[in-house]
């Protein structure tokens, strides 16, 4: 199965590097993706939007014959979903890494700190406890050397989706922060965060419990759920 490997907010392909053997162990074929305005620290990211991200993503799923599996982590997972929204009948599946898909009109995190059109990665004081679980002294060093800064506008723009087909999708959620019992919880209750999820027709569950970025802090562990959701 060809795999396409979206990041979360400041990262590039090259954070999946330590996943990437676990998928090919399994007989898969990667496409790490490195979003428009992530190439580099000096890349002008000032006009890039959400849309750019998931257009992009949508041309790389339009090159291949057969379907194919998206994985999303983080903010990456608006990006898979908008990409399912265009091509549904183009995916064979989501997988959300710790994450899950935006409804239409939400954004991804207006809140985050915005510096010249941009958004830095913030201090660790700004995240949560449960975001920063095992990401000890030194993960947190080489996250934050290899960092680039997210367009605001990712952040910030509305998603816009119009093909209720994107339900039809098969779904995998990963549950890192939190367990999946938890996020079953939220859906019975009607939590709006959870709506759009609500909605699809086919979803499961693996649980991974680490902090927010299990790239980095279960690479191993990330590559064999992946693995099993694709099976």
């Amino acid at each position: 199965m060809d795999i396409i490997l979206i990041p979360g907010f400041w990262l590039d392909a090259s954070s999946w590097s330590d996943v990437i053997p676990i998928l090919e162990e399994a007989g898969h074929r990667t496409h790490p993706v490195t979003l428009p305005g992530l190439e580099s620290v000096d890349a002008d990211r000032r006009e890039i939007g959400l849309r750019d991200h998931i257009d992009a993503v949508v041309r790389l799923v339009d090159g291949f014959d057969e379907p194919v599996v998206l994985v999303g982590h983080s903010g990456g997972g608006a990006v898979a979903h908008g990409a399912a929204d265009a091509r549904p009948d183009r995916i064979a599946r989501v997988v959300y890494v710790d994450a899950g898909p935006l409804a239409d009109g939400d954004a991804i995190n207006d809140e985050l700190p915005v510096v010249d059109g941009e958004v830095p990665l913030p201090a660790w004081e700004v995240f949560d406890d449960v975001d920063l679980v095992d990401l000890d002294d030194d993960l947190r060093a080489m996250f934050r050397a290899r960092a680039v800064p997210e367009p605001a506008r990712v952040a910030s723009d509305p998603l816009s989706l119009a093909d209720e087909r994107r339900y039809d999708v098969p779904v995998t959620v990963i549950a890192s922060e939190f367990p999946s019992s938890m996020l079953i919880e939220f859906i019975a209750a009607d939590a709006p965060f959870t709506r759009e999820l609500a909605r699809v027709k086919d979803v499961s569950y693996i649980d991974l419990p680490t902090g927010h970025w299990p790239q980095f802090t279960k690479p191993v562990q990330l590559g064999q759920a992946i693995a099993a959701a694709v099976r």
